[in-house]
């Protein structure tokens, strides 16, 4: 084998295998596309199988507590209403 015919066999080496990926494109290039349909229902059957599990939970748990917010009160709120009391005895009379 000499210098020359090295390239060569590379050559047709690569093209052996380029070509044929070249001829396997479909022949209908019509450009529309193939629409796959699907059962409208599939239905499966376990009667006849023993299905066993185990019900796998997550080994913590989160607890999210959330604190009030510290607002500075616009109203406040009356703890007695004594004076209201005394006040509503003289209407009464």
């Amino acid at each position: 084998m000499s210098v020359r015919t090295a390239p060569r066999l590379l050559v047709i080496a690569l093209l052996s295998f380029v070509a044929p990926a070249a001829f396997a494109q479909d022949d209908d290039e019509s450009g529309d596309d193939k629409k796959v349909q699907y059962k409208a229902k599939t239905e499966i059957d376990f009667e006849g199988l023993d299905v066993s599990g185990e019900l796998v939970k997550p080994a913590g748990s989160v607890v999210a507590e959330t604190k009030r917010a510290a607002f500075n009160p616009l109203i406040r709120l009356r703890t007695d209403f004594a004076q209201e009391m005394v006040e509503s005895v003289d209407e009464i009379k």
